[in-house]
């Protein structure tokens, strides 16, 4: 069974705000860390930047939403770009880009950083994957990148969900750690896909659901540190 990749979920924001280039450089000091769980949206000049929220105001305590706000506007309120923390990071930590909203300019981004070509001449993504849980995004890179590696970030493993996960290509499910079973998890197996895990807090949680195979967990905390 292959290692499970344990992923700082934003960063580590017991260091810095969440989804800031300092949380990302601190979790990657955390000796267990193999990389980084971040959130993409986009800002109004179209650059994927670094939010999990649709406005600013609960981290950086800012009465303004993205789209309202170019890249370097952005920046100077300590949001960072997709890029920007790429470039920052290297090309060695395994990198979970959620993308909370479809950035048609993610696919440039990553192709630069994290872009190659396989043996057979298709595209390929190096030590990344792109999650959602939105369905429209998952089409719109299914068409776009046929051959990256897509998971669908869901809230339980039914059939429902394991259906979607198929349907749109998906190679793994990121699924509520909660959600995760043994007969679930060889449900999903059965039907071609990985499972992967948020949000992880403390260490006896993360040991459970590591030891059902799980590829990935994003961790916080205790259970960041392994």
């Amino acid at each position: 069974m292959a290692e499970t990749l344990r992923l700082a979920h934003r960063g580590d924001w017991r260091a810095a705000p969440e989804n800031s280039l300092a949380a990302m450089e601190a979790a990657l000091r955390v000796p267990a860390c193999d990389g980084l769980e971040l959130d993409v949206r986009a800002s109004s000049d179209g650059v994927p930047i670094l939010l999990h929220d649709g406005s600013l105001r609960r981290v950086q305590k800012v009465n303004a939403v993205p789209s309202a706000l170019t890249a370097d506007e952005c920046a100077g309120l300590g949001i960072a770009s997709l890029g920007h923390v790429l470039r920052t990071v290297g090309c060695d930590p395994f990198i979970d880009v959620e993308l909370k909203e479809l950035v048609p300019a993610v696919i440039d981004v990553l192709e630069l950083e994290r872009g190659g070509t396989g043996g057979d001449g298709r595209p390929v993504l190096r030590a990344a994957a792109v999650s959602s849980f939105e369905r429209t995004v998952l089409e719109w890179l299914a068409a776009e990148r046929p051959t990256w590696p897509r998971w669908l970030n869901a809230r339980d493993l039914s059939p429902t969900t394991l259906d979607l996960a198929t349907s749109l290509g998906c190679s793994a499910i990121s699924v509520w750690w909660r959600a995760i079973g043994p007969r679930r998890v060889e449900r999903a197996r059965d039907a071609g896909l990985d499972i992967a895990a948020w949000t992880i807090t403390d260490s006896e949680a993360y040991r459970r659901v590591e030891a059902l195979g799980a590829i990935a967990i994003c961790a916080e905390g205790a259970a960041l540190d392994g």
